[in-house]
């Protein structure tokens, strides 16, 4: 492993683990350390983007986790194909925010958690990876469901299941070996490919799917509508990517000379976690059409019996296999995004590059995280249905706070020099917090006044909206900053000085009582989420 200094990075880089410095060592290819051959044909290109091809991928597939399948067949089954426009509406979510830590790894070299603990000091830092363990942990736990559920459609009793899972997630990880670590994720991606025949079974209609795509709230928009939606948003676009995918990207070594293919790798993994939210919602809409099941969505364990039932075996254990191989790239993917935080706040090693002797917090904390979330899932009478939907909801409801650092970051100079936010980004990016915050409140408001009729929550949407064009126009213009003028040359060469000789940005009072005002909301709006869970299991009476 080559630990010598990067080209491109100065004695006081920001980077702070010699095993983020080296050569690109992927699943399919190097690229070396001091290699700035430029990639003429098509066919370098593609040998390239081979290579730096892994994180954009395993963190899209890593999206459709055990949660997201069980939200995605919970629509389809509930709605039909009523809610397939949440998904086109959120693919420009997926990008914009993926691709701006995208920008924070391969510029700064070091993880988000670093950066908000370094710009914005312990007090902001705390909140932000308070919010990231609470929300990680819980998914974990959704993944083993996802474990017990799938390998308990074949016969094989959750004692056995998980336990096992977690001792081949654990075994994954180690080695020292970043090339085969990513090699074990694409074999894993490489089963989503199922998710063709499946769909195709159950005959889908073109008309209706199409149909799908026009904004509508199927039986009124009330706080069961509102929770779904909300948690569609929160498995698509999780709070745990932003830091798992700046992370990987940083320990794969992607510096900004190939930040074009990181940017291309994030599109294919877009693609492939559209398509398969869209065969999950379908094989439910159309596999259980006309039954009594329809509008009766339990767990994804039931959805793999119904399915059995009424779609035929193959379908069932095409569902049960697809849950199965979602529940361990997600347990991977949000495990590894909350071991690469711990060693960005603890400054300790955190590299896939190091083996279990040379960076043991890293591995130990990786390795309790999956036992710890493994034991719960053995807890007998939990409501793993619930569980799992209201954690995608918890995600949907945090989302906009870790925006918020996202964006404020990527508008920092000191970290990102030439590669801030040009005016455009900041605009759909401040639209995507505002949305997000509108569907929260939504969501609040339809807990707390269970009464309210689709047409008030439909005119408070749009009162919302035009309060964001006017706030987005007003900080648009209090805000011009002069352009940053570098060449190419300068810009794909530039890297972010070392963190602790930067000075700290200052908040204004205003900026400082806003994200406070969000803080107080989010929390609040985090015990509704729960109490609106504990409604649906029965235990309470609204």
């Amino acid at each position: 492993m080559t630990t010598r200094p990067d080209l491109t990075t100065s004695p006081s880089s920001a980077v702070t683990d010699s095993a983020h410095v080296g050569d690109i060592v992927g699943a399919l290819g190097t690229i070396g350390q001091y290699d700035r051959g430029s990639r003429r044909s098509w066919r370098q290109r593609v040998r390239t983007l081979l290579v730096i091809m892994g994180p954009g991928l395993i963190v899209m597939v890593g999206d459709n986790d055990a949660g997201g399948v069980s939200t995605y067949a919970q629509a389809g089954q509930n709605y039909h194909m009523g809610l397939l426009w949440t998904l086109a509406l959120l693919v420009p979510v997926l990008y914009v925010n993926q691709e701006m830590v995208v920008r924070l790894g391969a510029v700064a070299g070091v993880g988000h958690a670093r950066l908000i603990f370094a710009r914005f000091g312990r007090f902001w830092g705390s909140f932000s990876v308070a919010d990231l363990f609470m929300v990680n942990a819980l998914t974990i736990v959704t993944e083993f469901i996802g474990v017990s559920q799938a390998l308990g459609y074949f016969g094989l009793p959750t004692y056995v299941s998980v336990p096992l899972a977690a001792v081949l997630l654990f075994a994954a990880v180690t080695g020292g070996s970043f090339r085969r670590w990513e090699r074990v994720l694409f074999c894993l991606i490489a089963v989503n490919v199922l998710i063709v025949p499946m769909a195709l079974l159950v005959h889908p209609t073109a008309s209706s799917t199409v149909a799908g795509l026009v904004p509508g709230f199927p039986g009124g928009l009330n706080s069961t509508l509102l929770l779904v939606i909300v948690a569609i948003v929160g498995t698509t676009v999780a709070p745990w990517q932003l830091f798992f995918q700046q992370s990987n990207v940083v320990d794969k070594r992607i510096t900004p000379g190939w930040i074009r293919y990181e940017r291309a790798d994030l599109w294919i993994g877009i693609a492939v976690v559209m398509a398969g939210a869209i065969a999950l919602m379908a094989v439910t809409a159309y596999g259980l059409a006309g039954t009594r099941l329809v509008g009766q969505f339990t767990d994804a364990a039931a959805v793999a019996e119904g399915l059995r039932q009424h779609a035929g075996p193959v379908v069932g254990a095409l569902f049960a296999i697809i849950l199965l191989d979602a529940s361990l790239v997600g347990a991977n993917a949000v495990g590894l995004a909350t071991a690469y935080t711990l060693g960005d706040i603890m400054k300790k090693r955190h590299s896939l590059h190091w083996k279990i002797s040379q960076a043991p917090l890293f591995y130990v904390a990786y390795g309790a995280l999956i036992g710890v979330s493994a034991a719960v899932v053995l807890i007998p009478g939990v409501p793993l249905g619930l569980i799992t939907q209201g954690v995608q909801a918890l995600a949907g409801v945090l989302l906009p706070s870790a925006t918020v650092f996202l964006i404020l970051l990527c508008n920092d100079r000191a970290v990102l020099g030439p590669w801030v936010n040009s005016v455009r980004q900041n605009v759909v990016s401040g639209a995507i917090v505002w949305t997000l915050v509108l569907l929260s409140l939504s969501l609040t408001a339809a807990t707390l006044f269970p009464g309210l009729s689709t047409n008030t929550l439909e005119i408070g949407f749009a009162v919302g909206a035009g309060v964001g064009v006017l706030g987005g126009a007003a900080l648009l213009l209090s805000n011009r900053q002069a352009p940053v003028t570098r060449g190419v040359r300068d810009k794909m060469s530039w890297r972010t000085p070392a963190l602790d000789t930067l000075p700290r940005p200052v908040f204004s009072p205003l900026r400082r009582a806003g994200m406070l005002t969000l803080r107080i909301y989010l929390a609040l709006a985090i015990v509704l989420v729960i109490l609106r869970i504990v409604q649906l299991a029965g235990y309470l009476s609204w």
